[in-house]
């Protein structure tokens, strides 16, 4: 059975940490690799080398990095961990779905196995993107048309729900107005997670 880990910051607070260790037991010789496509900044980003730190802090072994915009998906089969770094949402989908990661982590999803996804990392794991396009338009760089995400879970999420200085609008209509006039247009229900919480999805 998979963990599938939703969340906006990652390891952020001792509960996700905690859960995370508790999911660790049940893999056999667990390696974890960080996906950075989604930073321009890739593996120097400094929250995947947090994230490598606290993981090896945690008493893996193996953790290594991967750029599905330049390295082979299939890469991805060697590891049983898969932790999904944040940045530009648009950026990750295509690339994930582009070089066929996104069939690796579907195929994952359905093992012995831990995936977590932070923020954007967190965001293509659910049915679609949408919310993204309506909050941050200006992010879709790649020009991208099709929002539909991985569907390894069915929640739709808004990470950093309590963060109104990063999504601030001109309007000066709050985060939950805005979210709440999203749902009403495009009938569906989003998740809200607040920078400290998470999702614990078993598949």
């Amino acid at each position: 059975m998979a963990k599938i880990f939703l969340t906006s910051n990652g390891l952020s607070t001792e509960i996700i940490k905690h859960e995370f260790i508790t999911a660790l037991k049940q893999l056999t010789n667990p390696k974890a690799v960080i996906i950075t496509t989604a930073s321009p900044q890739k593996e120097k980003n400094k929250y995947a080398s947090k994230t490598k730190n606290d993981l090896l802090q945690i008493g893996l072994k193996q953790v290594d990095f991967l750029d599905v915009e330049v390295e082979e998906a299939k890469k991805l089969k060697q590891y049983n961990i898969i932790y999904i770094n944040g940045g530009n949402p648009f950026h990750l989908l295509y690339y994930i779905k582009k070089g066929g990661a996104d069939t690796v982590i579907s195929k994952l999803s359905k093992q012995n196995a831990i995936i977590m996804g932070t923020s954007a990392g967190a965001l293509i794991l659910g049915p679609h993107i949408e919310v993204v396009n309506h909050f941050t338009p200006e992010m879709n760089k790649i020009g991208m048309n099709d929002f539909t995400a991985l569907n390894i879970t069915d929640k739709a999420i808004f990470p950093h729900y309590d963060r109104e200085d990063v999504f601030q609008d001109n309007s000066g209509q709050s985060i939950e107005h805005r979210i709440r006039e999203f749902e009403s247009n495009k009938h569906v229900s989003i998740v809200r997670l607040q920078d400290n919480q998470y999702i614990l999805v078993n598949r």
